[in-house]
This record gives structure tokens, sequence and C-alpha cells, in this order.
């Protein structure tokens, strides 16, 4: 609710201040006062386009700010400041230039940030701009404030919202498929290359050694052939040569232990010759099983330090990136595995929606003629006895190809229809009704509805055009039992309504110095008196418009 209101040079104001209070408050005074000129600077504080003409004459600029109340009213400043002691600060400024600036708790903001925070704190009812009830989509939500089973509503949003996850998941995944599909086929070229490669971990260091026998084949062999010779092949080879001298150092050894000990370092010395003349065999037999061509060698060498150099710089580095890479790859294709399984689930929560969607149109359909009755009723006490109201429902067919129709709200959309005057076609709300039958449709509506909303500011600006006597009572009391929920500020020229307000405004203008100034002050109980007799009576106030005006207050303080 707005706590304090402050207006600097705009129009015939020079400086105002109003500190206003919960509950119900309106503003009286002689036509031309520049009451209209308050609504005009709560108008800019919602973010309106500021007119530079706006700007007091002989003044640079104009300033507004207004203090709201928010304790008890959650609300997104989307990274402002937050409020201290649940206040928030809204600033503007206008230049005789038509510029201007506009501060949300002190950070400059532009226009737009007050328009997106206005419909948080206020609703103005009155011109056509700020008309809550003008814009389409606010009409399904009074509908279904009549609605008989509101856990249909709750199940088609939930069901819209789930449908909406599961198609954004599918086109995610179908916007990445040619990129996936890339992906794929450069993993498998990859992957195919180092599979075709069949390496072994050492496999480079061996063949590093085998080409360094190659290009020493010729001295190798004739080395290993001459130890072999040495070893056992030739006639004083020295293998069985060994053996013998062992044999003789087993008889010495009998008759001197000593020579025990030479004849097992002999025996070991005989293993360790035979050892190596065995591995001598062994490397000539696997010398025949080299190539005699060191290209061969060469060219594995060179597919070995080719997948080394793209994949890692060990054959352990390139066996593990094909491992990475067939992991990687089995991702992708569950990949395609999850589109398939959300085409079908997309399927079955689209059933599901439709299915709800269609239950909730045949509700809504009973809703819309049990809201119009009402309403008819409502607005008949308000002083439109003969006014005809509809609720005209459009089917919006859910389609998996435009998600915008897959809504929160179903598959319909509402609109108000009016016949103010008897013999006139019903026709569109916001093109017929003036802003005093539309402030009254609002308290129609307020009064049948559930009101859901939280603690908000509601000004009435034309409320009681063309109204007295008995209606505007009932309108007075409509206003005052809003105001039990929300900050009602109503601006009227009825003592009915003026009477049961629990705060009262006089706003006057006055000429000095061939210069006009509006003021605005809040009134006491014997002030008040005065101000309703003047609405009672006009300018000649008399004894009996004075206590017509008592009484009445009287009566609406003991109403409640």
């Amino acid at each position: 609710m707005i706590k304090f209101l402050r207006v600097r040079n705009l129009a015939t104001i020079e400086d105002l201040e109003v500190h206003l209070d919960q509950g119900f408050s309106i503003l009286t005074g002689e036509t031309g006062a520049g009451k209209s000129i308050i609504i005009d600077a709560i108008r800019l504080i919602l973010g309106d386009k500021g007119s530079p003409d706006l700007v007091r004459t002989g003044r640079k600029e104009a300033f507004i700010e207004a203090v709201f109340d928010v304790s008890r009213q959650p609300i997104d400043l989307d990274g402002l400041p937050e409020p201290e002691d649940g206040e928030l600060l809204i600033q503007r400024s206008i230049t005789g230039q038509g510029t201007g600036k506009a501060f949300v708790n002190g950070v400059l903001v532009p226009v737009r940030r007050l328009r997106e925070l206005s419909g948080r704190l206020i609703d103005i009812y009155g011109q056509n701009d700020h008309v809550f009830l003008l814009h389409l989509e606010n009409h399904l939500g009074y509908l279904d404030d009549v609605v008989d089973d509101p856990g249909l509503l709750r199940d088609t949003a939930r069901s819209a919202r789930d449908l909406r996850r599961l198609v954004q998941e599918k086109r995610d995944l179908e916007a990445k498929e040619k990129e996936r599909v890339q992906r794929l086929d450069f993993i498998d070229y990859q992957v195919k290359e180092i599979e075709a490669a069949r390496l072994r971990p050492g496999e480079d260091e061996e063949l590093l050694r085998e080409r360094e026998i190659l290009k020493n084949a010729g001295k190798i062999a004739g080395l290993v052939d001459k130890a072999l010779d040495l070893a056992y092949l030739s006639e004083d080879s020295l293998i069985p040569r060994l053996a013998r001298l062992r044999s003789v150092l087993g008889e010495l050894s009998v008759y001197d232990a000593a020579f025990g000990e030479f004849h097992h370092g002999l025996e070991e010395a005989s293993i360790l010759l035979r050892d190596a003349a065995d591995e001598l065999v062994r490397f000539k037999d696997r010398r025949a099983e080299i190539p005699e061509n060191p290209e061969t060698i060469e060219e594995r060498l060179s597919v070995i330090e080719k997948l080394k150099r793209k994949y890692g710089g060990t054959i352990e580095a390139v066996v593990g990136h094909g491992e990475a890479l067939r992991s990687e790859r089995s991702s992708l294709e569950a990949g395609r595995e999850r589109l398939q399984e959300l085409e079908s689930s997309i399927r079955s929560k689209f059933g599901e929606y439709s299915a709800f969607a269609s239950r909730l149109g045949a509700e809504r359909a009973k809703a819309a003629e049990k809201l119009g009755r009402l309403i008819e009723k409502e607005i008949a006490v308000l002083g439109m006895k003969k006014a005809r109201f509809e609720v005209q429902l459009t089917d919006v067919p859910p389609s998996l190809d435009d998600g915008a129709t897959i809504r929160d709200q179903g598959a319909q959309e509402a609109e108000f229809l009016l016949s103010p005057n008897p013999g006139e076609e019903l026709r569109p709300l916001k093109r017929i009704a003036s802003g005093g039958e539309l402030s009254r449709m609002m308290l129609a509506l307020k009064s049948v509805g559930k009101d859901k909303e939280v603690l908000k500011t509601l000004v009435f600006d034309e409320i009681d055009a063309g109204i007295g006597g008995k209606t505007a009572e009932f309108i007075a009391q409509k206003l005052r039992h809003l105001s039990a929920r929300h900050q009602v500020i109503c601006i009227t020229h009825l003592p009915q309504i003026a009477s049961s307000a629990a705060h009262h405004f006089h706003v006057e203008k006055k000429v000095e110095k061939d210069r006009t100034f509006t003021s605005a002050r809040k009134l006491g109980l014997e002030e008040r008196v005065e101000e309703i007799a003047r609405l009672v009576a006009g300018s000649r106030l008399t004894a009996a418009s004075r206590e017509a005006a008592r009484e009445m207050l009287d009566a609406n303080r003991e109403g409640g």
C-alpha cells in the first residue's frame, strides 16, 4: 500500500505531501481543484509516459516520490536493493523537454521497470489505461474464481508445465542432433583408427630395439655364432670343459673340503653359462622372425608415432583416449534413445493435458453462465439495472507444433461482454464501458470472486459517475468491504461514499499572486462534517445539511 506521496511542480501542484493509511481513503474537492492531478502523479510513479506539459510553468522539472509498505506484500525486485523495514521507495522526475529519470530504492532504473512493478502494487480504475479489467488475460482468472473444481485448474496447470518441460527437452536434443551426429562420426573415425592399430603396451620400445638390431644385423649374427661356438659348439667349448673341471674339483673335494667351495662356485657358473647359451639360441631363433626389410618396422613405428602425436605421448595414453571415446559414444547413443523415449512421453502427456483441458473447458462453460447471472445481479444493485453481462469463451486447441498453445490456464480464452443499456447488443468490455462502469464491474467481480490477490492499492477515479441515492449507498458498502483486504483510494463527489471512508482528504485550489496552487489535507471529524454537508447541499450550507452529514458519518461508524 502507499504510505506516503509527495508531488512537486506537477501542473498546479507546487509541493504536496500526503500520508496515507490502510483501509478506505477518499479525496473530495471542487471540480477542477486538482484531484485528477494526484491520480496522474500516481500513474507517473507506475511508469506512465510523462508529458512535458505536466511540468509546472516556470519550473525545470516535476518530481514525484511514493513510499510503499510491502511488508505484507512479497515482491521480487529482480536484483534491486531489497526494501528496508518493509518500505519500497519509487521516485520519478520529468523535465520540460520530456526527459526524466526513475529510481527504485535509490537505484536508477528504466521507466519500464516501474511498469513491471505497477501490476503488483496498484490497480487504477478510471481511464482506460491501467484498467485491469481491459486486459483479456485477466478475464479468465476472474472466471476461474467461480469454477466449482479448483483442483482441475491445478491439475491442468501441472500437466501443462510437465508437457512444456518434455517438449523443451526434446527441442534441445533435436537442436543438438546435427552436432551429436557429427560428433559420433568423428568418434567412430578415431576409435576405428585406434582399434585398427592393435597397439600393445611397450610395442614401440620393442620396435626400436629391433630396428637397432637390424641396423647391425651382420655384426650381431657373427657375435652370436661366435658366442655359441665358444659356449658349446666347438671341440674345446666352455660348457663341456667346465663340466669336466667341475667333476675333477668334485673328486678333489673328497680329499680336501676346501675344493668343495670351488666345486659349488663352478656349478653356479655352469648354470649361468648354460642360461646365456640358451638365450643366445632364443635370440637367434627370434632373429629368424624379424623381417629382413627394415621398412616394415619403420612403417609400424610411423603408425604408432602418428597416433601418439594425435592422442597422447604414449601408447598407454592412446589406448586410454580410445576408451574415453567409446564411453562418450555410449552416452551420445543414449541421447538418441532418450529422444525416442521423449517422443513417447510427450504423446502420453499431451493426451493427459488435452483431457484435463477438455474437462476444464466444460467446467468453465458452466462457470461462465454462473458468473453472468451473478454479475448481472451485482451491477443491477450498483446502478446498472438493465445491463446484460456475458462471458465469451474461445477455444485455443493445444498443439505440439505451437508451444504457446500449451498453457497453464488450459485451452480457452475468455472475454467479458457487456450491454449497458436495453436494446444494445453485447460488445467487448474494452470497447464500450465507461470509467464508472468499469469501476462498478470491478466491484461486482470482487464481490462474487474469491479474491486471491495479495494486499494491493486500488484507486477509483470515476466510480460515482451518473449515480446517486441507493446505488451510491450500495457502492459505498462494496468499497468499504473491499478496504478490509486492500487499500482503497477513491475520488468522489457523493456524500454517501465520502461518509463511508475511514480517511478523508480535501483537495482545494487557490490563486495567490496570479499563481494557482493545489493542496490536499486530511480532515478531522468536524471538517468532514462541513465537507460532506457541502457535498449534500452545495455551496449553501445549512443546519439541515450539516445534520445530515453528521448522521451519515455516525451511521457508517456504527456500521463498522
